[in-house]
């Protein structure tokens, strides 16, 4: 059915070409226009990239295409059932993609058993998830994406000659989701490892890999953006594209136009579980530092600063004398850890590190976790309208988080609390030396998002220890203040438009 739609199209096309020309012919003003036949079309690649603007990736996919792995991942998994409207039984097949795919990014499959869904268990039942890799060294050594290995037993990498391998996991780092496997061959093709530092948005890339099991299938699209902050992935500044990416692209390549890998495939954003013009790709300089460390140790090494922040906007600017909103606020800092010795506090604004500018929260821990611990950095923060260097030795990640991103309380638009100091008891159950409790919030506080059950704890990065003294703040304050709350376990700050 589809040789004969294609067909008739064909004809139809013929038709129609034929019948503009005659028309055109008896019109002796009219220039009969060049009529380039299908066969001549695809001689010329070059000329029709030149004049419609869309670039010939033929050259790139030849070249390193052959780079570009399928892996299939064996596992032991529960099987589970997914139940349509009426109640029946509809069983999902463990070695369909989307089963690995919706188990890794949303918890379980739709409708089944898994954190969050319901279902019945079934006994234990082997499966196999499929990604992508891509090879990085002429010995044997892949890169792929951590939950594409996760939990397996059995990992094959299948290469576009049909040649089959037996790998093994070097490593796999799941808080960036890269995994190093090796496997025994030589003189393999190789992949060019590229800079994504210098690739700009707008930029044409181009995916290759194993959407939904085709092996060395491939996409294009553009940057979207750069440094891309998502939930739960502190670490990674991710490169956003609208390259078509499904599962299976999982752990595959994304080229430059100059044929070097610039990042790995890594995650969409969808509500099918299909590509919906959100993708993401771990920075390849990310994805290399990891394997170094994996390579050598087993394990990534991470640095850490001890510190909780949030995202400077145009008020908590306004509060603390910045011209404009930029770096990352500090709102709560590890007694223990390395900031705290450093000297940083509560109210300053991180500015850069190392000299590497610090634009908003969503860069430090990335930037941070760079770092080797035990080595010395210069932090600039904003302080008291003014900047200032401290020296941090930058101490070791393990459970603890790097730098963790709080999200502020809703801002609206004088300050309307009643509030009463702490009591002995409330400071030691919070683990506070000073603050005070609000108990009713109204007015320009209440539009803000403060709440009963909060603790004021600094004025504009100023500690409060008294109503009093909140008054004079207050009063004193322009049009806008910054409060440092307590809210549960957690210290945000929050600004407040006094009008």
């Amino acid at each position: 059915m589809t040789a004969k739609i294609l067909s008739r199209s064909a004809v139809a096309v013929a038709v129609a070409v034929a019948l503009s020309a005659g028309y055109i012919a008896g019109h002796r003003n009219v220039p009969t226009p060049e009529i380039i036949t299908p066969v001549q079309a695809a001689m010329m690649p070059a000329e029709a990239a030149a004049k419609t603007g869309i670039p010939d990736f033929s050259g790139l996919v030849e070249t390193y295409g052959p780079a570009v792995v399928n892996i299939s991942a064996k596992h032991v998994v529960k099987q589970t059932a997914q139940r349509s409207g009426n109640g029946a039984q509809l069983p999902m097949d463990p070695s369909d993609p989307l089963y690995q795919f919706y188990r890794h990014f949303f918890g379980g499959i739709p409708g089944q058993g898994g954190p969050g869904a319901g279902g019945d268990d079934q006994p234990d039942t082997p499966s196999a998830s499929l990604g992508s890799g891509f090879i990085i060294s002429g010995d044997g050594y892949i890169l792929t994406n951590a939950h594409v290995v996760d939990g397996a037993n059995v990992v094959t990498v299948k290469l576009t000659d049909k040649r089959e391998f037996k790998a093994k996991v070097v490593g796999a780092d799941k808080q960036s989701d890269v995994a190093v496997l090796k496997i025994e061959a030589g003189n393999l093709p190789t992949v060019k490892i590229g800079d994504p530092r210098q690739s700009k948005v707008g930029q044409w890339v181009v995916a290759i890999g194993s959407p939904y099991g085709f092996d060395n299938t491939v996409t294009s699209g553009i940057i979207s953006a750069k440094s891309r902050s998502l939930p739960n992935e502190n670490y990674t500044p991710f490169i956003q594209t609208d390259v078509p990416v499904n599962p299976g692209n999982s752990g595959g390549p994304l080229f430059n136009l100059q044929g070097e890998v610039i990042g790995i495939n890594s995650m969409i954003y969808s509500q099918t579980g299909g590509f919906q013009g959100l993708s993401f790709a771990i920075p390849i300089s990310e994805a290399m530092k990891v394997k170094d460390d994996l390579v050598a140790t087993g394990h990534v090494s991470r640095g850490r600063l001890g510190v909780a922040v949030q995202s400077v906007n145009q008020s908590l600017a306004n509060s603390f004398g910045m011209k404009t909103p930029q770096g990352a606020l500090v709102s709560s800092v590890d007694s223990s850890g390395p900031a705290a010795k450093a000297g940083l506090q509560p109210g300053d604004v991180i500015l850069s590190v190392n000299g590497t500018p610090v634009a908003d929260s969503s860069d430090l821990p990335s930037q941070v976790a760079s770092l080797k611990p035990g080595t010395s950095a210069d932090v600039q923060v904003w302080r008291d309208k003014a900047t200032k260097t401290l020296k941090v030795t930058i101490g070791a990640l393990s459970d603890a988080k790097v730098a963790s991103k709080d999200t502020p309380a809703e801002e609206q638009g004088r300050l309307g609390v009643a509030v009463r100091p702490l009591t002995p008891e409330e400071k030691s159950s919070a683990s506070l030396s000073h603050g005070l409790l609000v108990q009713q919030a109204g007015g320009p506080a209440a539009s803000a998002g403060i709440q009963p059950g909060d603790v004021i704890l600094a004025v504009n990065g100023r500690p409060v220890t008294s109503i009093d003294q909140l008054k004079q703040m207050v009063a004193k304050a322009g049009d806008s203040i910054a409060l440092l709350i307590q809210r549960d376990d957690a210290q945000i700050f929050v600004p407040v438009d006094l009008g």
